[in-house]
């Protein structure tokens, strides 16, 4: 079949999928309302089921009193169960894939259940609605002329007691159906493959000649990655290599501090850039719109949202709403009831609402990566966007930074200490210090008030780490590629004090 037919007859079967997304835009309180009492009835003679009396729930109100917010921990001892193969334990029907996360805040790993019905109706359908929305606003894409290259995580598929667990990539390219198999590169080989370094020149080795019209991926990896091609075949920028690449579908962490570097080695403003919010537990929000920087609250893959007010986080004033009661522009945390039996499930991550009509968010960052030792309620959103602007503002680059606070001692202030890693060291420091500290005032008021006459905050501090420090503090805790992440703030040193110990270390 000629590849134009078939890419015809891809975007005509994705479009179809666009009336369906009317009707939750159209209805997104009925349609999750619904949904809700879905998953609780069709849960009712599970072992939470019958614990909660699922059978007598037939409100959000009876549900939000009866069933309690859990965390990892506290789900862990019935996810345990199910791993060990006990079935109808939080979910109704069998689960046997596991999404093994364990970010770098925290050593022990999670093994997130992944149910068939969260891999096709959710995860997959997020994946199909991503090039639905795209093709349905470029009208004119040859996107399934080509190929869409592919940087998934570095673990392979494991097994014990008859389930499976591996990166949720790697679950998603085990259970990939053919059509993708065939509209994807590297090979599935090629994906699953462990070792980081050997990976990254397989990849490079057989993607260099495809026809890639896309490509997917964390940013901070990605960026690696075309680096790393761009050097090996000595061209000057993507297009010379893949001269039909039309967009980049990314996700996994904030792609401000990196938007001037793909500028670089993509250079035209035609060149798309699409956004999603996933994670192993769930796909949960999609930019539906070209230039946009807001992504669409996605209400019918099975996942019912909560949400926390950050002002009352954690305090005895905590409140949780449902979506039909969230606010503009407050950052709140996200809890979610899945598909895959993650019941109220605290998920550690933060957003903010850009629009009620329909629901549009901006991911802000996470509950544990703030910094609020003096009031000042620094978000990662905050630090990602002033990092932004100061590289713009002084010709810098920044590879990867994190930022931990300096504690007041006897009569010295507090601050902020920030490690930096740029891709060409300053010459003057303090210029990027001052346009970095203005920049995040300019953000947050509750910095700036901290800051105004150094009342509370002196100047922030900036160590400029040496080449590659990051990413071999990462390949010391066996974390290179895939969803695995710089925790970019903390409340603590620890982070910066690993790395500040390596800093003079050499790989």
């Amino acid at each position: 079949m000629p590849l134009t037919i078939i890419n015809s007859f891809a975007s005509w079967v994705l479009k179809q999928r666009i009336h369906q997304i009317e009707l939750f835009l159209k209805y997104p309180n009925e349609v999750q309302e619904e949904l809700l009492m879905n998953l609780i009835q069709s849960s009712k003679n599970t072992v939470l089921g019958k614990e909660y009396d699922y059978a007598s729930i037939h409100s959000y109100a009876t549900f939000a009193d009866r069933i309690p917010i859990s965390t990892y921990e506290e789900l862990q001892p019935l996810i345990e169960r199910t791993r060990k193969g006990e079935q109808n334990v939080i979910w109704e029907t069998p689960i046997k894939w596991f999404a093994k996360s364990s970010g770098t805040t925290n050593a022990k790993s999670k093994f997130i259940p992944v149910s068939n019905e969260a891999l096709e109706d959710c995860h997959y359908k997020g994946s199909k609605d991503l090039l639905c929305l795209y093709l349905n606003n470029n009208e004119e894409s040859e996107l399934f002329l080509g190929k869409s290259l592919r940087l998934g995580g570095s673990s392979q598929i494991y097994e014990d007691n008859n389930t499976f667990f591996g990166d949720l990539s790697a679950i998603l390219i085990e259970n990939m159906p053919i059509w993708a198999e065939f509209s994807s590169t590297p090979s599935s080989k090629i994906s699953l493959m462990s070792e980081w370094e050997t990976k990254i020149a397989a990849i490079i080795n057989e993607t260099k000649n495809e026809n890639v019209t896309s490509f997917a991926g964390v940013p901070s990896w990605m960026l690696v990655l075309m680096n790393k091609m761009l050097e090996e075949t000595g061209k000057g920028n993507l297009f010379e290599i893949w001269p039909n690449l039309e967009v980049y579908f990314h996700g996994g962490v904030n792609f401000e501090p990196y938007r001037e570097q793909y500028k670089k080695i993509l250079p035209t403003k035609d060149f798309k850039y699409y956004e999603i919010y996933n994670a192993s537990e769930g796909f949960f929000a999609i930019q539906d719109l070209n230039y946009s920087s807001e992504l669409l609250l996605m209400l019918d893959y099975g996942i019912f949202y909560e949400f926390i007010s950050m002002d009352t986080f954690g305090t005895p004033d905590q409140k949780i709403i449902r979506l039909t009661d969230v606010e503009l522009f407050k950052n709140y945390a996200l809890v979610i009831t899945t598909n895959s039996g993650l019941w109220r499930y605290l998920i550690g991550d933060t957003v903010r609402f850009t629009s009620l009509n329909p629901y549009r968010i901006r991911v802000t960052g996470r509950t544990k990566h703030h910094i609020n030792v003096f009031g000042e309620e620094l978000m990662v959103e905050n630090t990602d966007q002033a990092i932004a602007k100061a590289c713009k503002m002084t010709q810098m680059e920044v590879v990867d930074y994190t930022v931990a606070p300096v504690f007041m001692n006897g009569k010295e202030k507090g601050a902020h200490e920030w490690m930096i890693e740029f891709k060409i060291n300053p010459t003057d420091v303090s210029q990027f210090q001052k346009a970095l500290d203005e920049s995040i005032q300019s953000l947050n008021s509750d910095y700036e008030a901290k800051r105004y006459n150094n009342m509370t905050l002196n100047p922030l501090v900036i160590n400029i780490a040496r080449k590659n420090l990051f990413y071999d503090w990462l390949k010391g805790k066996n974390k290179l590629g895939g969803q695995h992440k710089i925790p970019r703030l903390s409340n603590q040193r620890d982070y910066l004090e690993q790395l500040k110990s390596m800093q003079f270390q050499t790989a």
